[in-house]
């Protein structure tokens, strides 16, 4: 496993999903909504600002087409 978070791995259309969904679920808390989902939109949040997903490099993905998948 190569978890070397300089090597971005998510492209410009999943970053401005994970922000727009990460802000929506961060709002929800504070109208009502459970913690967690106020957890969820922070990772949203931070993997959107890093543009890198552990997840994605955990199993070799890239949404961002303009650099080789993370591992590869």
């Amino acid at each position: 496993m190569n978890f070397d978070y300089t090597k971005h791995n998510i492209g410009n259309n999943d970053r401005l999903i994970r922000a727009a969904l990460g802000a929506v679920l961060i709002a929800s808390v504070f109208f009502g909504g459970h913690w967690i989902a106020g957890l969820i939109g922070a990772v949203l949040l931070g993997t959107a600002w890093f543009r890198f997903c552990p997840a994605y490099a955990l199993f070799h993905f890239s949404s961002d087409k303009a650099v080789v998948p993370v591992g590869k």
